[in-house]
């Protein structure tokens, strides 16, 4: 039902963090593969992938690029893009499920996004209030992750390999009107 895509940056504590939170989907089937981006020569985000039965997609490029040539290469209909790091809190799992049976039996496609929450570990001064009040006014940021159909990902264009901030730009082109705010909230460190 679902490939997820993650962009690693060579961190492995993080991609450990991320790949623990999706071992509940996995169990329950809704997850069918991990895909672990990272730049060509990251050994221990290799290992990682290895030991979690994951696919390494190694790139060269640009990350945009690496992401997009990564979803081409996904198996299932419905795409989820997370950062390393990122942890699903519970019950992600029944609502993702709903929303992209909701989604799919309808006309119009949408794409899902989680609700943010600052880790409780991360720092609290006053850069991370400005960031916070970014998010309020700005709306969404691509470390919230991304569901979506990967017919209407394509329909978009994808992550422009050339472009600057390409996950933003794939966020504004989706708009809020056809962005969903799931429930289920994601810890972003």
């Amino acid at each position: 039902m679902l490939s997820v895509i993650i962009q690693t940056d060579g961190a492995e504590g993080p991609a450990v963090a991320t790949l623990a939170a999706l071992v509940p989907g996995a169990a329950a089937g809704v997850i069918c593969e991990v895909l672990l981006v990272d730049r060509a020569g990251a050994r221990a985000i290799e290992r990682v992938a290895d030991v979690a039965g994951c696919r390494f997609f190694p790139f060269d490029e640009s990350r945009a690029a690496a992401l997009a040539a990564a979803a081409r290469q996904a198996r299932s209909p419905w795409l989820m893009f997370l950062h390393a790091g990122a942890v699903l809190e519970s019950g992600w799992i029944e609502e993702t499920t709903q929303f992209i049976q909701r989604v799919s039996g309808s006309e119009r496609p949408r794409a899902g996004i989680f609700r943010y929450a600052r880790s409780p570990y991360a720092e609290t001064g006053f850069h991370e209030h400005l960031k916070w009040l970014g998010r309020m006014i700005a709306g969404p940021w691509a470390d919230q992750g991304l569901v979506i159909a990967r017919a209407h990902y394509e329909r978009l264009g994808g992550h422009a390999p050339d472009a600057r901030r390409s996950e933003a730009k794939l966020l504004r082109q989706l708009g809020r009107s056809s962005l969903t705010l799931l429930r289920s909230r994601i810890i972003v460190a």
